[in-house]
């Protein structure tokens, strides 16, 4: 089930899209105002073309792996973590599909990491990794944008990380996919940069749950971004970001410089 919130000529609502995406998708809406794997119907529903995805979820936080692939903690110049590193941003950095990514003026550089992200459905607390799928309600796609010079500088990734429009996520919310062995890829104005997959992950999602919750409560809509891959790379003033994790889709957002 394909779970997602849109902007339509009737305002905004959660919604199932059903039917394929890229022809005659249509967004059925969803009774209750938040989203969960057995929704009920209002009876409205608007054809996919006709309105406008937004955030899929609006989270109460959302927490952060890092280095949580080798390749890609080698490729920042350290050795992977023996534990997972966990970091938060906050949830006014996120922004829905095609919605610009916006560039401090005295950032620079500014990258993109393209990620598989996972959905909370209710509330957990130290949950064991065999259960965590339990208390899941989907994946999405997320790009954990990172102005690289302010990371290097404060020596913590707060800053870095957390501006305004840093957390694109979507198109939407899938329900029925296993994170295990999921091509992730990331290309800028159609060139790939990254090129890997979910199986590489250090700590999957049932330990990355496990070691969250352990740390703090998860409410449900809460956003958990299971890291990044190798590639890493700038991302400048004019371009696009399309990141793709097969069973989900595709998130695709432009670029633009604040102040210009």
């Amino acid at each position: 089930m394909r779970l997602g919130r849109i902007a339509s000529p009737d305002g905004v609502a959660f919604v199932v899209i059903e039917g394929d995406p890229n022809s005659d998708a249509v967004c059925k809406e969803i009774a209750e105002q938040y989203l969960s794997r057995n929704p009920t119907f209002t009876g409205r529903s608007w054809p996919l073309a006709d309105v406008r995805l937004l955030a899929p979820i609006l989270a109460s936080k959302v927490v952060c792996m890092g280095k949580n692939y080798a390749a890609h903690a080698r490729e920042m110049g350290s050795e992977p973590p023996e534990d997972p590193v966990i970091f938060l941003k906050p949830n006014t950095a996120i922004i829905g599909p095609n919605i610009p990514i916006q560039l401090p003026a005295d950032a620079n550089p500014v990258h993109h990491e393209g990620e598989l992200a996972v959905v909370i459905e209710r509330p957990c607390k130290d949950v064991p990794a065999a259960k965590a799928k339990d208390f899941i309600l989907g994946y999405t796609i997320a790009n954990d944008v990172s102005a690289r010079d302010q990371q290097q500088k404060d020596g913590q990734w707060m800053r870095a990380k957390g501006h305004d429009t840093f957390c694109p996520i979507g198109p939407w919310i899938e329900t029925a996919v296993d994170p295990a062995d999921l091509d992730i890829r990331t290309e800028v104005n159609g060139q790939k940069r990254q090129d890997s997959n979910t199986a590489l992950l250090l700590h999957d999602v049932g330990a990355i749950i496990e070691w969250v919750s352990a740390v703090m409560t998860l409410l449900p809509g809460d956003i958990i971004l299971t890291g990044t891959p190798e590639g890493v790379g700038p991302i400048e003033d004019g371009d696009t970001v399309s990141i793709t994790v097969d069973g989900i889709g595709t998130l695709s957002n432009p670029v633009v410089r604040k102040g210009k």
